[in-house]
This record gives C-alpha cells, sequence and structure tokens, in this order.
C-alpha cells in the first residue's frame, strides 16, 4: 500500500532552491573577478601541466574584460548568499533537524558502504533514516564551506577592516586560494548531487520540491479471532 509522507519543511526546500541561482552567480562574478588576474596553475620544476583557465574557458563564457561588473555582482549577491545560508543553520538547529544532519560516529564507516552500494559492488545499503551516512559527510560539508567562503572572502573584500579574519585564513594570498579551492569544491559537490539525485529517482525529488514522498507501507495483518471450543 502506497502512502504520502512529509519528509522536507517547506523552509528548508525555500533555502535550498534560493540557493541555486544564487551560488551560479557567485560563481560565474567570481569568474569575471578572477580574470582579472588569473594567475593559479599546477606547476612542478618550472613546467606547468594546467593553467586555470584556458583562454578557450573565457572566451566561450565571454568572461574578459569584465571586472567592474563582477565586482558588483559579486559583492551584491554575498549578502544574500550569507543570509540564506544564516537562515537556514538557524532553522536546523531551532527545529532540531541538526540530529538528523550532522554525520554521528559511525557515519564515516557507513559511507564506504553507501559508495560500494551506488557502484553496484555491494547489494545491500546500510539502513538510513532521512538522510544516509554520505549524505550527512556531504550537506554537513557544504555549511562548513559556506561558512569558509563567507569569512575567506570577507578577508579578500576588506583585507585592512577584516585584518583579523585576513590573519586567520593566512593573509590575503592565502584567502584567495582558500576561496578560490572552496570554489572548486562547490562545483564538484553540485556534478555529484546532481549525478545522486538522477539515481535516487524521481520520487526524491518530488519530495525536495513539494515536501512530501510517496512511500510502500505493508498492511498490518488481519488477525482473526479464535473459533470457540479450538
Amino acid at each position: 500500500m502506497k502512502v504520502i509522507k512529509e519528509k522536507h519543511s517547506l523552509l528548508m526546500r525555500w533555502t535550498h532552491w534560493v540557493n541555486f541561482p544564487l551560488l551560479a552567480i557567485m560563481i560565474w562574478s567570481g569568474m569575471l573577478i578572477y580574470w582579472a588576474s588569473d594567475t593559479y596553475s599546477i606547476t612542478l620544476f618550472g613546467h606547468t601541466y594546467y593553467k586555470f583557465f584556458p583562454q578557450g574557458f573565457y572566451d566561450a563564457l565571454n568572461i574578459p574584460r569584465r571586472l567592474a561588473e563582477g565586482m558588483a555582482f559579486h559583492f551584491l549577491f554575498m549578502w544574500l548568499f550569507a543570509l540564506n545560508g544564516i537562515i537556514y543553520v538557524l532553522y536546523t538547529i531551532i527545529s532540531g533537524s541538526w540530529r538528523e544532519l550532522v554525520p554521528q560516529r559511525r557515519s564515516f564507516k557507513e559511507a564506504w558502504l553507501v559508495l560500494l552500494h551506488d557502484l553496484h559492488i555491494r547489494k545491500m545499503a546500510p539502513t538510513q533514516n532521512k538522510y544516509n551516512a554520505a549524505q550527512r559527510i556531504a550537506y554537513t560539508a557544504v555549511i562548513v564551506m559556506g561558512f569558509g567562503s563567507l569569512i575567506t572572502g570577507l578577508a579578500i573584500y576588506k583585507p585592512v577592516q577584516f585584518n583579523t579574519l585576513t590573519w586567520l585564513c593566512g593573509g590575503y594570498h592565502a584567502a584567495r586560494i582558500e576561496h578560490f579551492v572552496l570554489t572548486i569544491g562547490y562545483v564538484l559537490f553540485f556534478v555529484i548531487h546532481v549525478v545522486q539525485v538522477i539515481l535516487a529517482g524521481w520520487n526524491n525529488f518530488r519530495s525536495v520540491v513539494s515536501g512530501f514522498e510517496i512511500v510502500n507501507k505493508q498492511p498490518e495483518p488481519v488477525v482473526k479471532p479464535e473459533e470457540d471450543g479450538k
């Protein structure tokens, strides 16, 4: 028997979907800023193996020579990105939803079992509640990354006014590298997240849109009264 079960609250869904365009704009505008000084590359013993990013990448996305535009968008939407994240974190704390989200002691071991199941190496997936162990680790890591982006971003934006944050990040140049690495992390998370959503199926995606999912519930067995004399 199929029943409708509530899974995600309205505020959780709202912050989830609002975060997607905000993060997309932040990454896009950040690339406009990065182009002005695209110095990062993978270099060993004087030989550059990879440069972030090839010229064709900039040309395809029409990124070059838009520094002022990138800074305007980045410094505006960073406040919306931060506000959306703060609302979500406060909600999880006040509502108690953090108990379903924060990794547990056995989560790292179970996350490996989840990976083996997703790769079709292991038949049985570990038991889970709202989120499995891998999701707990990934979603908590993204929240930590969000705070990291905010701190390193402020250190880059106002290194003198926020000199303490800049010092905690290891200096201006270290904060810029950390900010860049976190951005790469967002992109990787997004790709993996989309793949996982596709593998999970329509029912899981629908629950993030409507807040409800359809689950199969076993009917309770009917107990017949014993006949007299038996």
